[in-house]
């Protein structure tokens, strides 16, 4: 009785188990990708299997199009990227509102949204279930202030590329 009684309480739990870890993207494996561009400073385009992915680069905001610091952050992450294989890093949620590739994107160990934060030319943002690097990345941060990097040397951005995105609405 006991023995067919655990058969049947492991054939639930087991199940239940793997759909919480995939579901959550706990046990989402990397992806490697080849870059092909950058769209602005915390988003680019690679390829993957043949198709083209847009990536939203996860917990990090950088100035918008015609924002101050716009052309520097999108020159950093162009740098970074330039003719490489890429990984791309996921987090619990895979994919934003707009159905882009939510992502960590790493030349080796390098990380580029911590990277584009130390830089000074990308703020920290966290946007919840996202939110596994944010410390690091508020630690670059303070990096950035303190050496005065980027914006931080005129001591910040005008605006957040959020309040931009409110105040210059796309036509």
């Amino acid at each position: 009785m006991f023995r067919r009684n655990s058969h049947f309480l492991l054939s639930l739990l087991v199940p239940t188990f793997l759909f919480a870890c995939f579901s959550s993207g706990a046990l989402a494996a990397d992806i490697s990708v080849r870059f092909l561009n950058v769209l602005d400073g915390d988003s680019l385009r690679v390829e993957y299997r043949g198709d083209a992915l847009e990536v939203r680069l996860i917990g990090v905001d950088a100035p918008e199009y015609r924002q101050e610091f716009s052309r520097k952050a999108r020159e950093f992450s162009l740098r970074f990227c330039h003719r490489k294989t890429l990984r791309l890093e996921f987090d619990r949620q895979r994919r934003d509102r707009y159905g882009r590739t939510l992502a960590y994107v790493y030349d080796g160990e390098r990380m580029l949204n911590e990277e584009i934060v130390r830089a000074g030319l990308a703020i920290p943002v966290k946007i919840k279930p996202n939110a596994r690097h944010y410390s690091r990345f508020k630690l670059a941060e303070k990096e950035a202030r303190a050496k005065r990097h980027g914006f931080w040397r005129k001591g910040g951005l005008d605006m957040t590329p959020a309040q931009w995105r409110k105040t210059h609405p796309k036509r």
